[in-house]
Order: C-alpha cells, then sequence, then structure tokens
C-alpha cells in the first residue's frame, strides 16, 4: 500500500494590531476580512486613544482584545508614545494598522513597527485631518483615498496604493466622505492583507509588496 502523501503545512496567519480613534468603520472591514481564513491575517489587538468608541465596541463584540492608551495620562507626547508602543509590542504584531487613529505617532512606535494609514485623499494632495473638506473648497474634479506607510510627517509617508474617486458637482462634505469611506475599506482590506502577509519593502520612498 502507498502510504498517503502528508500535508502541507497552512501557514500561521500574519497578525496585525489596529489603531482606532473614532467609530471603526475601516476596523469592522478588517475584521470581517479577517473572518475568511483564506485572508491569512489576524487581528491581535485593537488599541484606541479614547475609552467608550464604536471601534472598541467593534473589537469586543469579535471577541479581539482591546486597549486604551490616551495621551492625557502621561507627562508629556514621549511618555505617551513609549506606553503606546509597549502596549502594541505586547502583541508582538507583523503590522500594525492605523484606520482612523487621529495622533500622531512618535520616534519609539515608528521605529518599533511598520505602520500603514489610511488617507480619505490622493497624497500628497490635502493631508492633514480635514481632506474631503480641504479638496471641496479648493474645487478639485477628483479625489480619491491613499493607503501608505506611516513616517514622522502628517500624511507624508510612502505611498503604496491609491483609488481615485471623481467629486460630483452636488457633492457635500458628508456625501464625498461617505463615498470615499466605501472606496477606502476595499483598498485598505486589499493592502493590509497583502502587506501582512508577503511585506513591504521600501526604497527611495517607493512602497512596494513582493
Amino acid at each position: 500500500m502507498t502510504p498517503p502523501e502528508p500535508l502541507s503545512a497552512v501557514p500561521a496567519p500574519a497578525g496585525i494590531v489596529v489603531l482606532v480613534s473614532g467609530s471603526g468603520t475601516n476596523l469592522q472591514a478588517l475584521i470581517d476580512a479577517a473572518a475568511d481564513p483564506a485572508y491569512g491575517v489576524r487581528i491581535l489587538a485593537v488599541g484606541a486613544d479614547r475609552a467608550g468608541i464604536t471601534g472598541l465596541h467593534r473589537a469586543a463584540a469579535a471577541g479581539i482584545p482591546t486597549f486604551v492608551c490616551r495621551v492625557e495620562d502621561y507627562p508629556d507626547r514621549g511618555a505617551w508614545d513609549e506606553a503606546l508602543a509597549g502596549l502594541v509590542a505586547a502583541h508582538h504584531p507583523d503590522l500594525v494598522v492605523s484606520a482612523g487613529f487621529m495622533r500622531i505617532l512618535g520616534p519609539q512606535m515608528l521605529a518599533s513597527f511598520t505602520v500603514l494609514n489610511t488617507h480619505p485623499a490622493l497624497l500628497p494632495a490635502f493631508p492633514g485631518a480635514h481632506a474631503v473638506r480641504d479638496a471641496l473648497a479648493y474645487g478639485a474634479k477628483v479625489t480619491g483615498c491613499t493607503v501608505h506607510v506611516v513616517d514622522a510627517g502628517v500624511d507624508t509617508g510612502p505611498i503604496i496604493a491609491q483609488t481615485a474617486l471623481g467629486i460630483l458637482e452636488d457633492d457635500t462634505e458628508q456625501s464625498l466622505h461617505e463615498r470615499i469611506k466605501t472606496v477606502e475599506r476595499h483598498l485598505l482590506v486589499d493592502v493590509v492583507g497583502r502587506a501582512a502577509r508577503e511585506g513591504i519593502t521600501v526604497t527611495d520612498r517607493k512602497a512596494t509588496i513582493p
């Protein structure tokens, strides 16, 4: 009798920590994607800079550990950054994802982890917290979303992927932002999955996933 062929080892899913500051709609897209074993990514924990936010409730509902690291609980931003890095490191992630995390990360976080961020504009146009409003005020005809590697600047890190979206004549800030969120979730899920599984290489500001 011919012995059965050995079963191929199934690769362990890549682990990520997701950081949020609000409702967590991008987080929910990642939770939904990670529920499929074929996605190859496990959300190890969700961290926030505020307690009681919807993003933390989404994580808890999915059985994902959570933690809160508030800036006001530390004497300065450096101490907060070190504390955040320690909380993230406790979960040993392969990748950290800033999904609506409204804080600038400091040198300890950036030295310790590769962090991806999603932004509701086509960077380098319209960086900052009011990208959708700024695009409308400028009279732009096209905007979109960007997933990039986080660096020490404000939305200045190497770009990994972008999706463009036309601005309609009757768009308001709210309607445009909602349409951007729809394409943003798809882009984030795709990029995070590939980056977590395969890694990211950054050379001369060019970010690539092998």
